[in-house]
């Protein structure tokens, strides 16, 4: 029934007075559109409360027509979109509407419709709609995801068209006068708010069977998860293990599978990544995974399922860097080595037999991918046997070698070049891991003949277009770079298999030709990846010699001469960030591992002004650098031609080498604290703050812990000497007991200076307790002071006697300090106030006499006036030559 009353409310509203839309004391409209007034695109108000009444009532007959009836007219008003002023109360209905439908199936077709209406344009009145409506507006929304428990397919499937419609917003079919469309993504945002992505994933439970139902509801968690709000409430809400579990479900269409993996592949990059892992780290979800990866490498061959497979396998790199993760448990380790080698390795397992690899990029993206994997499983040490079995070294040094010309690749020159980098940059992870495999598969071997074509002038067009291929292009550095890193992280290892090996294969000698060859042929334009490749070789030479006079040797003045072209680098391009720095620590190493010890390669350093050298390094006052190149200069100074060196070198402004070496002391106090007088004399070194008597003690041990440390050493040696029941020779004995002796005394003067500073602390804090004591009895004194002058006060105010005999007292005082001998023409001022009766001291009172009324002109004188024109000679308002000077005033002043 329409009202003339809501015909007269909305009227109100269109003249602007807004009626709150959840307020039920006033009558909110909803407009009902009649043919003649649909034609001009108008709402006509309804009684949105009379409909709500009749909804909820029950048990009358030929109600539920009378309902339908009403909803239906509802529904044909908002043919053109839902007024946001209008929304609670449409979604109150719907509400309504909805609990009917277990008890009433008709009303599903009347939610429909309503549900349908909600993928229309949201409309506003005025811009303030937006904010006014957008609590009501996000609770209307989240009801949608609640209505997904209704048992209805049609009804589902519609909320899902209805979400998936705030994503492709169209303009109202209509214009309608006075209103425009929401903005576009405002929809977006009230679901957001209201929360719609946790009902929907919830919803999926409740869909176990449903494979079209499900369908939709996962193409609305596909739109829902490209806002990094909703994936954070979808991955509260366990949607990333929900989503996992199901990716087996039976699927003929492929989109199951398809919007699982784009959801998930959102919910890692817009989410808690660490969170989302987690969830995917169980048993359940792996197996998941496994057989979801094994059916498309198996049996996908669309271009769709190559790319499906790979996205899958990305997921499951990310889920392996959880050292928590089952990988070995559900077996996806173990497939995974599998399908990374069988290509290289010949496997009878029946998962990889007649299968092949295409050169597509799909598979060759599968190819890097699977090698990148191994790298993050091989992490865990449990993994190792696996690699093991799956010969993963071997299928990897197949990539490890020159180009054959004769033999037909797989692969295309520029894929099979990234393979080769990507396969090398692996086994520098790997086998470190497999040193046996590695040396049973001639490693070392492999490695320095592989280097050898990499320093050869054999023709070779490298691409150079890849990450590992980074400023390769048209040469062999990218090679030889990913190789010396290889030899570097086996050399580290310090197996002494290994080192041998390559010693015995004269790697020395090469890694020296090497290093000569590049600094020959300087190329500015690879210059940052030419440093690296050096200071990789040097770090492979140190690891070679390190603790190896025989190895120091081949090194030899080759090696001493290309560890001095380092050295002469200039100074300024250690700030260019090229590897110049990386390159000098390298260099440095070098020399303590492959020239100190090896007296030939020290002179040979020596008379190549390598001190020099190394005093001038000094001399940057780089702190990275100083503390390695003065551990160098001490080892150094063990040779005797050694100083004669130092002596020699002069610096900038004829700084010598001792100058230098105080200048830093100088300044490693300074950066320690150290204080100094203005003579340089160390003003701090037991004056430290903050310390009590307890750290005193302590420190006086602190000072002569070497002593006692020393003492303990001679006190061991001499019981070991007793228990063996030897008896030293008298020189050694006496030797003995004068250490044995002086230790003791050392032991007695620490405990007797302890003992000082014990007894020192107690008499200070008796010191100081007395002078508390002392304020204590002072302030009590004072106050005693205090009442007792309060008590006379007191006893003078209220006894005339008492106060009598004060007065007595007090003048008999000032008589007493009075000076009696008068000098002549004194003047004597009387300081008695005559007619006091108080006996505390007045204030200074001075008595004039008034002045004359003729003199300041009468009462009615004009004071402000007067002042301002005064004359010179005095006077208040009259003109006088002269002003007469009456008697002077009389003064009264105490003394």
């Amino acid at each position: 029934m329409w009202t003339e009353e809501a015909r007269a409310t909305a009227e109100a509203q269109e003249s602007g007075i807004r009626n709150k839309s959840s307020s039920s004391s006033q009558i909110p409209v909803v407009g009902v559109v009649t043919e003649d007034d649909e034609a001009q695109g108008v709402f006509k108000p309804v009684d949105f409360n009379h409909v709500i009444k009749l909804l909820e009532e029950t048990d009358k007959d030929g109600l539920e027509e009378k309902q339908l009836k009403f909803v239906k007219k509802l529904v044909q008003c908002y043919q053109n979109g839902l007024p946001l002023r209008d929304l609670a109360q449409i979604f109150k209905i719907l509400n309504l509407c909805a609990g009917k439908i277990k008890n009433q199936p008709r009303f599903v077709e009347s939610a429909y419709d309503i549900i349908k209406l909600c993928g229309l344009p949201f409309l506003k009145k005025k811009v303030s709609d937006e904010i006014t409506y957008a609590e009501d507006t996000a609770n209307s929304i989240a009801l949608l995801g609640d209505l997904m428990k209704i048992p209805s397919s049609e009804l589902r499937i519609q909320i899902c068209k209805c979400i998936v419609d705030f994503y492709h917003a169209e303009p109202p079919k209509k214009h309608i006068p006075g209103y425009q469309q929401a903005s576009s993504s405002y929809k977006i945002q009230m679901a957001e708010v209201g929360g719609l992505a946790k009902t929907m994933v919830q919803s999926m439970t409740l869909l176990e069977n449903q494979l079209v139902e499900k369908l939709w509801v996962l193409k609305v968690l596909q739109h829902l998860s490209t806002s990094e709000v909703n994936c954070t409430i979808m991955m509260k809400a366990q949607a990333a293990s929900g989503l996992c579990t199901h990716l087996n479900d039976p699927d003929p269409s492929g989109q199951l599978l398809f919007r699982s993996s784009e959801i998930l592949w959102n919910l890692l990059e817009k989410s808690s990544k660490e969170e989302v892992i987690q969830q995917l780290s169980n048993l359940e979800c792996l197996l998941a995974l496994k057989e979801v990866f094994k059916n498309l490498f198996m049996r996908g061959f669309s271009h769709y399922d190559r790319q499906l497979r790979n996205d899958i396998l990305v997921i499951t790199t990310i889920i392996a860097q959880n050292p928590e993760a089952p990988m070995i448990e559900c077996g996806f380790t173990k497939d995974l080595i599998l399908f990374a080698t069988f290509n290289e390795v010949k496997s009878q397992n029946l998962l990889v037999k007649g299968l092949k690899l295409s050169n597509s990029y799909e598979d060759f993206e599968l190819k890097k991918l699977l090698f990148n994997i191994i790298v993050i499983l091989c992490k865990d040490l449990p993994t190792v046997q696996l690699l093991i079995d799956g010969k993963v070294i071997l299928a990897l040094f197949t990539y490890v070698k020159k180009p054959e010309k004769q033999k037909i690749i797989h692969w295309s020159a520029a894929q099979h070049e990234e393979l080769q980098l990507h396969a090398i940059a692996t086994l520098s992870s790997v086998a470190p891991l497999l040193i046996e495999e590695y040396m049973s598969c001639q490693g070392n071997a492999r490695v320095l003949a592989f280097l050898e074509w990499c320093e050869s002038e054999d023709p070779f067009f490298s691409h150079g277009n890849s990450f590992h291929g980074s400023g390769g292009r048209g040469n062999k550095f990218a090679q030889m770079r990913y190789s010396l890193r290889l030899l570097r992280a086996m050399v580290y290892l310090e197996d002494e298999t290994v080192n041998k090996d390559l010693c015995e294969k004269e790697t020395i000698q090469q890694m020296i030709g090497i290093f000569k060859n590049i600094i020959s042929k300087p190329n500015e334009k690879e210059e940052a990846i030419l440093l690296e490749i050096q200071s990789d070789i040097l770090f492979i030479l140190s690891g070679l010699c390190e603790n190896h006079i025989q190895r120091k040797e081949i090194f030899g003045t080759e090696g001493v001469d290309i560890v001095l072209h380092v050295m002469k680098t200039d100074p300024r391009k250690l700030q260019s960030g090229l590897g110049y720095n990386v390159l000098l620590f390298s260099t440095l190493d070098s020399i303590w591992c492959c020239i100190l010890g090896c007296y030939p390669s020290e002179d040979y350093f020596l008379e190549k002004e390598g001190i020099f050298l190394l005093l001038d390094l000094l001399a940057l006052n780089q702190k990275k650098f100083c503390n390695l190149i003065l551990g160098i200069m001490v080892e150094f100074c063990d040779n005797p031609k050694t100083a004669a060196h130092v002596n020699a070198w002069q610096g900038k402004k004829d700084q010598t080498a001792a100058s230098l070496l105080i200048k830093l002391w100088r300044k490693e106090e300074k950066e320690l604290g150290v204080k100094r007088d203005k003579n340089g004399k160390i003003i701090d070194f037991e004056n430290l703050p903050g310390l009590s008597a307890e750290d005193f003690v302590t420190l006086c041990i602190i000072h002569r812990y070497l002593d006692f440390k020393i003492g303990e050493i001679w006190n061991e040696i001499y019981e070991e000497i007793k228990l063996e029941k030897l008896r030293p020779v008298t020189t050694d004995k006496k030797a003995l007991e004068a250490i044995t002796t002086a230790s003791e005394n050392i032991g007695k003067m620490v405990a007797s200076l302890q003992s000082e500073i014990i007894e020192s602390q107690a008499r200070q804090d008796v010191q100081n307790e007395q002078k508390v004591y002392a304020k204590i009895q002072a302030t009590h004194k004072q106050r005693e002071l205090a009442n007792k002058s309060w008590e006379n006060f007191l006893a003078r105010t209220s006894n005339a006697k008492t106060l009598k005999k004060a007065k007595r007292l007090q003048e008999k005082a000032i008589e007493a300090s009075r000076y009696h001998k008068r000098p002549q023409n004194a003047i004597f001022h009387q300081t008695d106030i005559k007619g006091l009766n108080t006996t505390v001291p007045s204030g200074g009172v001075v008595t004039v006499e008034s002045t004359p009324a003729r003199l300041v002109g009468g009462p009615l004188a004009d004071t402000d006036i007067a002042l301002k024109k005064l004359p010179i000679r005095g006077g208040a308002l009259q003109r006088v030559k002269a002003v007469k000077i009456v008697d002077a005033p009389k003064k009264s002043i105490p003394t």
